[in-house]
């Protein structure tokens, strides 16, 4: 086992499944997290993980090292060290930031039941909550490209969120134009660049929003959308975009009017959702 496999093993005991929004039974033996945990939370497969641990996979990705760091809630010494460990230099300023510090991760603690997704600037999926995996579809099964916003609307199945063409077109050139911009703050970020060559070949859209792109950031805005549920039905919605400054991060946050329809029938999606993931794990050690 490397010093890398035994620092993720060492916090993973060490963090309790209720400070991570993680429900337990009273059956429950483990005090910290369950790999299958850790491992939804990270965004990973579980196999991966375990080969982490065991010093089998030896070159994790800055993405996974981060996505662990911000799952195990590793203050900013730990993280460093982790990087250290991986066998990589902390990032810098010229890779689009991806960490939750964790004043902001104390803040979306609060928000444990509301859905609650978190973008880097280049709109890739940083975080999402268990609430918005219920609405939304589980993120922790997207991989490579498919956790990019930008691509899913391109290239890949898009949303839940129903759209008339028009306002799919206005999104993708927003998407788009906050893209080139973030190409240009970021020069140093390979994944991006690889992204962008990914979209180009995959996209002509993409090749004619990225040459007529306004040279202007997306104004913060807050939307009305209808959630297509496949259990619940259509669900009528708020969705605020708060972007974090100081980080560069994007919090899309969907909310009801309080006694409104859509407020119930969000909680039973919430519900359901719940209730689906328990009976994924119900069998785990």
């Amino acid at each position: 086992m490397s010093e890398f496999g035994r620092m993720l093993r060492r916090r993973r005991d060490r963090v309790a499944p209720g400070e991570v929004g993680i429900a337990t039974g009273p059956r429950r033996r483990a005090a910290g997290l369950r790999r299958e945990e850790l491992a939804r939370l990270a965004g990973i497969s579980v196999d991966y993980l375990t080969r982490l641990e065991q010093g089998r996979a030896t070159s994790p990705s800055t993405q996974v090292v981060e996505a662990l760091a911000r799952a195990l809630r590793l203050s900013d010494a730990e993280r460093a060290r982790l990087f250290l460990e991986a066998g990589m230099p902390v990032p810098g300023p010229g890779v689009v930031p991806t960490h939750v510090a964790p004043s902001v991760q104390r803040m979306l603690d609060r928000l444990a039941g509301t859905p609650v997704v978190v973008y880097d600037a280049a709109w890739n999926l940083v975080m999402a909550n268990a609430p918005f995996d219920a609405l939304m579809g589980d993120t922790a099964a997207l991989h490579g490209n498919d956790r990019n916003a930008v691509w899913r609307h391109l290239v890949g199945d898009g949303s839940r969120a129903r759209q008339t063409p028009e306002e799919r077109a206005v999104q993708v050139a927003q998407l788009v134009a906050d893209l080139r911009l973030t190409a240009a703050k970021y020069p140093d970020d390979h994944q991006l660049r690889r992204l962008i060559g990914d979209l180009h070949r995959a996209s002509p859209v993409f090749d004619e929003l990225w040459a007529t792109a306004p040279d202007a950031a997306t104004a913060d805005q807050s939307r009305h959308k209808i959630i297509d549920h496949p259990l619940v039905g259509s669900i009528a919605l708020d969705c605020d975009i708060l972007v974090l400054s100081a980080d560069d991060l994007r919090v899309m946050v969907y909310t009801a009017e309080p006694g409104s329809e859509g407020a119930k029938q969000l909680e039973l999606a919430v519900v359901v959702g719940a209730q689906e993931h328990l009976g994924h794990t119900s069998g785990a050690a």
